[in-house]
């Protein structure tokens, strides 16, 4: 390998690590910032906030391995512009095509290792961050008393303390109503301090209570009923404890078997049973459909043909009065209504069958996207690069300045085309093939453009040149209209004789 080519991996390689690190913590703060009422206020431990975070990194690959490779791109190209190493590289007898062949092989490389990943690992990780983030969202918030405040968490419990330590772990001056049996609350227990700590499983909350009362209503359900015997009970106690369950508090693993079957969850060839296997689920819906209102359509012809089969129809029968008409009058209103309720079936059934048709129509739109997709990821980075790479050189900027805006401004082009389309396709009004390779279509010519201009040192970003045509073009337009030249007379053509002669 040439001195060149190592030049051009090492310029390369550094500013992808950077770069995809940087556009991967965004990601993570965007994905934060989304979820941050999830996570906030339910007590999660340090490892489970980590293990969502390290899926949610392998999740997020599928949008940073694209935009750090068109960031990357430009960034070294653009620093190798602007020092005239590219200069030099061509002075030295090499095209940019041969300089640029082993980074096509290395963003080759990078693109088959992303569609691996999307084939085997993402699937995988999909599963584990569904399940996961589930169980997250579902989970209820930590147990927290606010002073003055009632608090209605645990189920059948309203809990009002007017003040409590600093760690939270002794309270004063407690109300406790207990309506687990009720809609309203038979008990009621005051104390004056009262100290909270949890089972050895955290299961339950036990609550000890000092120096308070208890009163208790033992009266009937139905309070409309009077009972001459119903019961009023006041309990002092010295100390007592008061336990609560904290089962729904904690934090209970959904079983991932649950969400295997999710089109986000499959690999290309899970993707191809379940499309084959969807498919005959709705051929079969369909022939079953059929066959249910085939028995309730009838022909007339058939239905009242002469009982003597001898008799020869000469001429097919004409209804020019109408079909009710051609029913024996005795018999109308019971074919009439007959035939209604037989149009309602038709319907209900018709009607059903299109709700269980659509969802099975909608899931397969749903497999095939996913199964492009697996594609699309390798071939979006291997895209980008062929933008970005011949987009740097024509530029002639490196940093974090120009090469940065043009990057955000292609990939959320790429992204913007890539987006509606694949929406259109999952709304069915598109080819689902063409929903998700629109962008790559779309923005393929403009990469041959970019590469053709950078090979043929185009400036094409160069704006002293776009003013030089300005100014050439507003010049051509000015002489042929005529503008800033004395259009001369006959009259201005003698005035001017007379004073050459006098002078």
């Amino acid at each position: 390998m040439k001195k060149i080519h190592l030049l051009i991996l090492k310029s390369f390689i550094r500013p992808f690590i950077v770069t995809f690190f940087i556009v991967m913590f965004v990601l993570l703060m965007l994905f934060l910032f989304k979820y941050i009422d999830d996570l906030i206020g339910k007590g999660f431990e340090w490892y489970v906030i980590l293990e969502l975070l390290a899926y949610q990194s392998a999740v997020q690959i599928s949008m940073a391995m694209p935009l750090s490779m068109l960031l990357s791109s430009i960034m070294t190209f653009g620093n190798l512009g602007e020092s005239y190493e590219l200069v030099a590289i061509k002075a030295a007898g090499v095209s940019l095509r041969k300089a640029m062949a082993p980074l096509f092989v290395l963003v080759g490389l990078f693109s088959a290792g992303a569609f691996l990943f999307s084939d085997y690992i993402l699937p995988v990780v999909n599963l584990k961050m569904g399940s996961l983030l589930y169980d997250v969202r579902i989970k209820q918030a930590d147990f927290f008393i606010k002073p003055g405040i009632f608090n209605n968490t645990i189920p059948g419990y309203s809990i009002r303390a007017k003040g409590k330590s600093k760690d939270g772990k002794i309270l004063h001056d407690l109300m406790i109503y207990d309506h687990k049996s009720s809609n309203t609350a038979n008990k009621v227990l005051l104390a004056k301090e009262g100290y909270i700590y949890n089972s050895p499983d955290n299961n339950t909350m036990i609550l000890k209570l000092k120096d308070g009362v208890s009163y208790e209503d033992t009266r009937v359900k139905d309070a409309r009923v009077y009972n001459p015997r119903q019961q009023f009970t006041r309990f002092y106690f010295d100390e007592t404890e008061q336990k609560f369950d904290m089962s729904a508090f904690q934090m209970k693993r959904t079983d991932e078997n649950l969400f295997k079957s999710h089109h986000a969850m499959l690999n290309l060839k899970q993707l191809k049973q379940y499309t084959d296997s969807n498919a005959h689920q709705m051929d079969s819906l369909r022939n079953t459909v059929f066959r249910e209102i085939k028995s309730y359509y009838y022909y007339f012809n058939d239905y009242y043909k002469p009982k003597d089969t001898t008799l020869a129809i000469s001429e097919p029968m004409h209804y020019q009065q109408g079909f009710v008409t051609t029913i024996p009058t005795e018999k109308r209103n019971a074919v009439i209504s007959s035939a209604m309720s037989q149009v309602r079936y038709i319907k209900d059934v018709v009607t059903l069958k299109a709700d269980e048709d659509t969802f099975y129509s909608n899931k397969d739109i749903l497999y095939n996207v996913e199964f492009q997709r697996k594609f699309t990821l390798a071939v979006s980075c291997l895209l980008l690069f062929c933008i970005g790479a011949p987009l740097g050189a024509i530029i002639r900027k490196g940093g974090l300045g120009l090469p940065v805006v043009v990057a955000i401004i292609f990939f959320l082009i790429y992204h913007i085309i890539s987006t509606v389309s694949e929406k259109s396709a999952k709304e069915g009004n598109i080819d689902t093939f063409w929903g998700m390779w629109m962008a790559i279509f779309v923005l393929s010519p403009l990469a041959i453009f970019l590469a053709y201009k950078a090979a043929t040192d185009s400036a094409l970003f160069d704006i002293e040149q776009y003013r030089l045509k300005i100014a050439k073009a507003l010049a051509w337009v000015k002489g042929r209209l005529g503008i800033g030249n004395r259009m001369q007379t006959p009259q201005h053509k003698s005035l001017h004789g007379d004073y050459m002669k006098s002078s």
